[in-house]
């Protein structure tokens, strides 16, 4: 067995993924750094904390759970440079972190963070995983809501986040225990469906340009011949 072969993936790198995606999406809805800790924390269960809590089930290749807890202050930077950078006038903004618009808003970018995760889990694990509709709930500081999952080896982690004004969020991570083991290589990069099409057409467009560019030959050679009565 060659060494390529050796090549596994555990919740680690599961991890690592969702932790990008959700920096990735974050960096790039918000025109902002969001960046996470270099330490994980092993934890027990997860649940939905205060001020805001959301979460999202994934099932397919494997079974698993996130969930996002944010504070206000938090919940209202993502929010405000979200909405600014979307070219809303500062003085149409929520001012408060229990509207919601403000949970519609966090729940939409924790739906483009999961669907950037399962488009990775398809071109780097070669598996499919399919997620359902974002819940977002606005929690009172007495309330604590732990999350159920259905899983036969659950593994569960927790990563701090840090915005770009330092304020905080969790991230929770559960899932079953499960390894990617590499059989052979493939190609893991991510194609862009535009970029192909363009492609494709200025492919066909030269196709199509070569027979016209001949033509002026063909038109001097048949002058040619008839100069020279043939």
């Amino acid at each position: 067995m060659s060494a390529e072969k050796h090549v596994v993936y555990g919740t680690e790198d599961l991890l690592m993924s969702l932790c990008n995606s959700v920096v990735r999406v974050l960096n790039v809805a918000t025109q902002s750094k969001v960046n996470y800790s270099g330490m994980v924390q092993r934890i027990t269960k997860t649940g939905l904390k205060p001020d805001i809590g959301c979460f999202v089930m994934f099932d397919g290749g494997f079974t698993g759970l996130v969930v996002l807890n944010f504070a206000a202050d938090t919940a209202m930077e993502i929010y405000e440079r979200y909405m600014l950078h979307m070219g809303m006038p500062k003085s149409e903004l929520a001012s408060f972190y229990t509207s919601d618009e403000v949970s519609n808003i966090m729940g939409e970018l924790m739906n483009q963070i999961v669907g950037d995760f399962t488009g990775k889990i398809r071109r780097e694990l070669q598996t499919n995983i399919t997620q359902n509709q974002p819940k977002m709930l606005v929690l009172n500081k007495q309330v604590m809501l732990s999350v159920d999952t259905p899983l036969d080896r659950p593994e569960m982690r927790r990563v701090t986040f840090y915005t770009e004004k330092n304020n905080i969020f969790y991230l929770e991570l559960a899932i079953d225990r499960t390894e990617f083991i590499k059989l052979h290589d493939f190609d893991s990069r991510e194609s862009d469906p535009d970029a192909l099409m363009a492609t494709e057409h200025a492919n066909q467009e030269n196709a199509a340009a070569a027979p016209a560019a001949a033509a002026p030959d063909e038109d001097d050679n048949s002058d040619l011949l008839k100069s020279l009565g043939m």
